[in-house]
């Protein structure tokens, strides 16, 4: 994929990013209420995800969503450099970046991020988040038996040391808003009594068979941006996160019935959808096809009412992103991972 920056034909069909909807977060600030996600998975180069943020910043995204584990953010700041360099303003920015689970050590978090910041070349991180709420992690392409001899359940102690780095990174300067990912209301509940900085936002898998209603309830109510990873489904996902059961929205007849009839593909369908709720999906493509017809989407004229209520009905609670892989156990569900009984999982 070459980069789409400066060819006249992709600027003449882009998208006015003043017409794109945003979130206005607990600070005030304004969020795009979409974004580029940038896990390439296994099967997208670095540098085609570099070259997708070039071409998804020519047409109208301001939002892009990184990560330290992703391996790509040297490229992607390669990108940032090349916007800022043709006259595009940090501010109209919005890029976001997350800690990974090995670097929650008090003496990591802060330098974590600033390797971040100097590979993204952004100056500073309008969004930081802590991945995943365990520090337990995996050696890159292992399938989903592997366990980390070292991984230890969610311990809320030890969560707050790294959260009270997170804070710093604010006080510094080096962030403007913290916030976490693939939380859950057990874990949130504590978080929120014990910050001192609360999380801005909490992302997490959301799509139309896992709309995640009662926690997305409650995060709004209490203040917190949901941000929707794996909006149409994850098509791409690892091999070792598939399971038998797994469903795809994107297929579904409900969500195909309404692409048919608006004449669009069912992800723009499920993007539309999840702007619509409420959420800020962060759908991934190295396609400027894709790319630009998900932000035509959101812009354009919205799903009736009728057909946001047949899509609430879709909701499976069908969790694609299960994170077997962070368990502490030999012999565990994927669901101690995810509280679903309402309590904390123990040791």
């Amino acid at each position: 994929m070459r980069s789409h920056l400066d060819t006249a034909d992709q600027r003449a069909v882009s998208v006015d990013p003043q017409t794109i909807p945003f979130r206005t977060l607990s600070s005030g600030a304004r969020m795009p209420a979409i974004g580029l996600g940038t896990f390439g998975s296994d099967h997208v180069s670095h540098d085609a995800v570099a070259e997708a943020v070039l071409y998804a910043a020519s047409v109208g995204y301001r939002y892009f969503d990184c990560a330290r584990v992703y391996g790509n953010e040297d490229k992607i700041g390669g990108s940032f450099k090349k916007l800022l360099a043709n006259g595009f303003d940090r501010e109209e920015l919005w890029i976001t970046s997350k800690l990974w689970n090995d670097m929650h050590g008090e003496n990591d978090v802060i330098a974590s991020c600033e390797e971040s910041l100097a590979d993204l070349q952004a100056g500073y991180l309008d969004l930081f988040l802590v991945h995943w709420p365990f520090p337990n992690h995996h050696p890159p392409g292992c399938d989903v038996s592997a366990r980390n001899p070292h991984a230890v359940p969610y311990i809320h102690q030890n969560f707050m040391r790294t959260w009270r780095k997170m804070e710093e990174l604010v006080d510094r300067g080096l962030v403007r808003h913290i916030g976490t990912s693939n939380m859950t209301i057990p874990k949130m509940e504590l978080l929120l009594r014990d910050a001192r900085i609360k999380p801005v936002a909490n992302e997490m898998e959301l799509h139309p068979h896992f709309q995640q209603p009662e926690f997305f309830r409650y995060l709004v109510e209490k203040g917190i941006q949901p941000i929707g990873y794996s909006p149409i489904g994850s098509p791409g996902r690892p091999e070792r996160d598939r399971t038998p059961e797994d469903t795809s929205p994107i297929e579904d007849p409900v969500i195909v019935e309404i692409a048919q009839r608006i004449g669009v593909h069912p992800a723009v369908v499920c993007i539309k959808w999840a702007v619509e709720r409420g959420q800020v999906p962060i759908p991934f493509s190295a396609h400027p096809r894709n790319i630009l017809s998900n932000l035509l989407g959101v812009v354009g004229e919205a799903l009736s009412a009728a057909d946001m209520n047949a899509i609430e009905k879709l909701d499976r609670n069908c969790r694609l992103i299960k994170g077997q892989v962070f368990l502490w156990k030999d012999n565990q569900s994927w669901e101690d991972l995810w509280d679903v009984n309402g309590e904390i999982t123990p040791a």
